[in-house]
């Protein structure tokens, strides 16, 4: 017998609802999709809205529009060979998504100790770079969601300063393939250090400009204060994570809580939501919690420099493959590794077997699913402007939603 998605009851339950759901739209209630080809959407997102007036009343997402096959693309090659692959879930934090990947892989084969420490702070500047110009996307797309322009004009400016140098790097501009299992693609380039130095001493006064302008903005305080709050438990219960998380006030971020790579040697601090123009958890703390965080990667960023140009400068010798496996042969097992990327917790569940360096299983965990399945609970009763503002406050990327 073909299978057929219908005959699952699972599928047939979560039908059965959505049908009945429709078939009650009352005489006085309308359904409007926003999306999926909607700028305010954030990509293919359809958001279907049972609405009363301008009051929102229930959401229903949509997704699978850019399903990226990613899984399935895991288990059909070597775990080499997936990493360009990682690059395309959050293609906004590639490097973060390889660096999680690579991780898993390193310590089901017994070498994360082994790596040189010259290459962990490599990956740690070049994955807080990419996060410096997600969080920036997030904040210059958010402000002209609302409906200021400028600081999308900044935000994109000084992000191509970050894009300039990973393509020095890596040879790309977002999909960058450079962090390896065991090491890297290639060492940094002769001058990378200077240049980053150089950028961070432009970057830091443009911070405080940046903030400033949305974050005492009267007009864009009204539009983001009290609007979308979520309680700490609610996130908790839905699986929310990074910024979302924070910014209800919990203090979680893997980076010190899993303390991988070198970030343990690393001080910074973790920026929480404190309710400081409306209520804990709002959309204008989702949005202060992304600029603090981009201030506490810069101070992660200078200390990398400093190793990297002190006790870990380059020398002749050095080789960033000198670790690299031609083949991955692991023993059968399961494991589950994650890492802090910009969005949240990225997470991936290998299930691994022997006699081939194909795994059986890749599971990837992307946050920004679970950040986006607790829309529905944030966007009862609000009206549709407010309902732009919720969703450019949870920075989703398609790609990851549907992996």
């Amino acid at each position: 017998m073909a299978f057929q998605l219908n005959d699952t009851p699972p599928y047939q339950e979560a039908l059965r609802a959505y049908e009945a759901r429709l078939a009650a739209v009352g005489a006085e209630e309308m359904v409007i999709n926003m999306g999926p080809q909607h700028p305010s959407t954030h990509g293919v997102l359809r958001l279907q809205l049972i609405t009363d007036g301008e009051l929102v009343k229930e959401v229903i997402p949509h997704v699978g529009y850019l399903h990226r096959c990613f899984e399935k693309h895991a288990e059909s090659m070597n775990y080499g060979k997936t990493i360009p692959f990682t690059d395309r879930l959050d293609y906004l934090a590639s490097m973060n998504n390889s660096h999680a990947f690579v991780m898993g892989v390193e310590r089901m084969l017994g070498i994360d100790r082994k790596i040189p420490k010259r290459i962990e702070y490599i990956r740690v500047l070049v994955c807080e770079l990419n996060r410096i110009a997600s969080h920036l996307i997030a904040i210059g797309t958010y402000g002209i969601d609302i409906g200021a322009f400028t600081p999308f004009m900044w935000c994109f400016r000084d992000r191509e300063h970050i894009m300039n140098m990973l393509e020095w790097a890596s040879g790309s501009r977002m999909l960058y393939n450079y962090i390896w299992v065991g090491g890297l693609f290639y060492d940094l380039p002769v001058g990378f250090e200077a240049r980053c130095s150089e950028f961070v001493r432009y970057f830091k006064p443009k911070l405080p400009e940046l903030d400033e302008l949305l974050t005492d903005n009267q007009i864009f305080i009204s539009r983001t204060a009290n609007i979308g709050i979520l309680p700490a438990d609610v996130a908790i219960n839905y699986g929310c994570s990074g910024p979302m998380l924070r910014a209800s006030g919990v203090k979680w971020d893997l980076r010190r809580v899993d303390e991988y790579s070198v970030y343990p040697e690393l001080e910074f601090d973790i920026p929480v939501g404190k309710g400081e123009m409306g209520s804990k958890g709002d959309c204008w703390d989702r949005f202060k919690v992304r600029i603090d965080e981009v201030k506490e990667s810069v101070r992660i960023i200078e200390q990398c420099l400093e190793r990297l140009e002190g006790p870990l400068k380059r020398t002749a010798d050095f080789d960033p493959r000198a670790l690299v496996p031609k083949k991955v042969n692991l023993k059968a097992q399961d494991y589950y590794v994650r890492a802090e990327n910009p969005k949240g917790e990225l997470g991936f569940y290998f299930v691994t077997q022997e006699k081939t360096d194909i795994p059986k299983r890749v599971k990837a965990r992307g946050p920004s699913f679970h950040n986006l399945s607790v829309l529905p609970e944030l966007a009862k009763g609000v009206l549709i402007a407010d309902l732009i503002a919720i969703l450019g406050s949870i920075d989703i990327v398609l790609g990851e939603v549907d992996r």
